[in-house]
């Protein structure tokens, strides 16, 4: 390296220093991170965010909205990141055929900035600012993988057989493993249908509403699609001599680590200061008791990933970013009678109390929510049997309109957790239900957003203290 190369990194330091400064003194920036396991509806919540903060007239819990004179979306900072499709997934959930949009497959972005002038005398001194909201969307597949950086091969390998005998779909690819002799010489096509093979159990597995399918590339492989790095498989312990099956299997899985998790760590992860954890608790319910206990680890397994904590001014204003703010989400919620949200809530802060605790004891402030981002149903009162039912009404993707039931929540959430942890094999008292409503047509008046379940106090939670 040349003294003019040393001078211009140099150079780039100052000035990424002198922006960073910049940004935190004069236009501050809000790096929400929006993340979920599959179906908890991020992509949803991250339009209908925008859409309801960009016309702010359903947000009444939003304290800062009367503030705000003007909200408008901007070219996202990071050139190299693909921009959220906001306006084409607003299409599908708002138009004249709504329906549900793609869901979240990479990592993308967008920038939504405020013009606000505060009220009262601080207001008339200080003069309008600019405020930037930078949302990075980013499947939740991929945050578990985290969890895999402080694992060598064979402790990852022993953990994942060890589950597979509790999930009927892993009963194939166990016997397939089985079968193969980790210590002969390694072969390209032995690897790819072992590969193949557990990437079919984790897709099963994921269907059958479980959560923790690591590696998560297997399922959202983008580009990288039959690369070494995904091509590998837990294999039992044993020997790994040199040129062997189970020793390049070891490999691939440390070049995984090093080439594709600890970069997504390092360029997007380790920038957010403000997150969501979507959750689609309803969901895992309805799967049965192994899947709220898979639900409840892997969050857990998520939440160890994130470092909470006020960061101090210094490290933020040089670019070290510490999450200030967490916000567990249980979505779906319109998929229930409103006397059963606080149940709901409940439920979610007690799945994840382990990893609330640890956030709220490293200094992150938390809110666990029943919210939904765009909702679907109307309530209504059915009679079944004689006895009145609190139900909710809403259209099924075929058009048809139906009212369900889903069953009362315990008020007590150890009714659900404590099965769970024990390993039942279902509820023995409940059934519960669920079904997937289409997005209901709507007709949005000038200044407002989409129909929505408490998102203004989302939003008042994670920015209302910048706005």
């Amino acid at each position: 390296m040349g003294i003019s190369d040393i001078a211009d990194g140099i150079t780039r330091g100052i000035e990424g220093i002198g922006h960073s400064v910049s940004e935190a003194l004069f236009e501050p920036v809000i790096r929400l991170g929006v993340t979920g396991l599959s179906r908890a509806g991020k992509t949803v919540f991250i339009t209908s965010l925008v859409a309801n903060l960009l016309d702010r007239g359903r947000m009444p819990a939003l304290g800062a909205a009367s503030d705000i004179t003007a909200a408008f979306l901007q070219p996202q900072p990071d050139d190299t990141v693909p921009r959220f499709d906001y306006e084409s997934h607003l299409a599908a959930l708002t138009g004249p055929s709504p329906h549900w949009p793609e869901g979240t497959r990479a990592v993308s972005e967008l920038r939504l900035s405020f013009r606000i002038q505060p009220r009262g005398m601080l207001g008339a001194v200080r003069g309008p600012r600019v405020v930037h909201l930078d949302i990075v969307d980013y499947p939740g597949e991929w945050l578990l993988d985290l969890g895999l950086m402080d694992k060598s091969y064979a402790e990852w390998s022993a953990e994942v057989l060890a589950r597979l005998p509790n999930r009927p779909q892993g009963a194939g690819y166990l016997a397939q493993a089985g079968a193969a002799d980790g210590a002969a010489e390694f072969t390209e096509p032995l690897a790819k249908a072992l590969a193949a093979g557990f990437t079919d159990y984790l897709v099963e597995a994921r269907k059958a509403g479980f959560s923790d399918c690591t590696p998560g590339r297997f399922l959202l492989p983008g580009e990288m699609a039959g690369s070494p790095a995904l091509t590998f498989a837990p294999l039992p312990e044993g020997a790994a001599p040199r040129g062997s099956l189970r020793r390049e299997m070891e490999r691939r899985y440390d070049a995984y680590k090093r080439e594709v998790v600890k970069p997504f760590f390092r360029d997007h992860f380790a920038k957010i200061d403000r997150q969501v954890v979507l959750v689609d608790v309803l969901g895992a319910i309805h799967a049965g008791p192994a899947a709220l206990d898979d639900l409840r680890q892997s969050m857990a397994d998520i939440l160890a990933a994130f470092r909470p904590g006020r960061a101090g001014w210094l490290t933020s204003l040089l670019g070290g970013k510490r999450v200030e703010k967490i916000l567990f989400a249980a979505t779906k919620a319109d998929h229930l009678h409103h006397t059963q949200h606080a149940r709901l809530t409940a439920i979610t802060g007690a799945l994840l109390r382990e990893a609330k605790d640890r956030a709220d004891f490293a200094g992150a402030k938390t809110l666990a929510l029943s919210i939904a981002a765009l909702r679907t149903t109307t309530e209504e009162v059915i009679t079944h049997d004689g006895a009145e039912l609190q139900a909710v009404r809403g259209r099924l993707e075929g058009g048809k309109s139906v009212a369900l039931y889903p069953g009362e929540l315990p008020a007590d959430p150890a009714q659900l957790l404590s099965p769970a942890a024990q390993g039942a094999a279902n509820w023995l008292d409940e059934d519960y239900a669920i079904m997937n409503f289409a997005p209901a047509p709507v007709i949005l008046k000038p200044g407002e957003g989409p129909p929505h379940i408490r998102l203004d106090r989302a939003a008042d939670f994670l920015i209302g203290d910048k706005l």
